[in-house]
């Protein structure tokens, strides 16, 4: 008998939208990127893009825990001889708050080609207004936690 391995072609894609407001920024970063990723289908495939898109709106209103705005310090390198630049989380997430969810689940994805495919499904937006009412996203049920 031989096992059955789907085709990237026989995937369905839906649309996911996920209101940011008050939830924690990790705890809905792992499961934003399960959905991305596709791991919530009976025909996940490790090494196929099967998973569906996804849309974080209220970016700007996502809480963090334990004093991490203003402790947990991010890093960017432009490439050049003391080009490290560093910001803490407030601070990020005052200048650009989608920025900081997007990186946030772009460390929960594969560090591979598959997995810039499968960040390219996502969509975040700082405010509650987005462009995607064409593709009639379902909302995605989250556990709603408050530190």
């Amino acid at each position: 008998m031989r096992t059955y391995s789907p085709k990237a072609s026989e995937t369905d894609r839906a649309w996911w939208i996920v209101d940011a407001d008050g939830q924690v920024l990790g705890r809905m970063a792992t499961e934003v990127a399960r959905v991305l990723r596709g791991k919530h289908k009976p025909s996940y495939t490790p090494h196929l893009d099967c998973g569906d898109h996804v849309i974080i709106v209220n970016a700007e209103r996502v809480v963090t825990t334990a004093n991490k705005s203003e402790r947990k310090i991010l890093y960017r390198h432009s490439g050049y001889p003391g080009g490290l630049r560093s910001e803490t989380l407030g601070e990020a997430m005052r200048r650009r708050p989608a920025e900081v969810v997007r990186r946030s689940v772009r460390g929960m994805l594969p560090h591979t080609r598959l997995g810039r495919q499968m960040l390219r499904k996502l969509k975040v937006y700082a405010g509650p207004v987005h462009p995607h009412e064409a593709q009639r996203p379902q909302p995605l049920p989250l556990a709603r936690r408050t530190p």
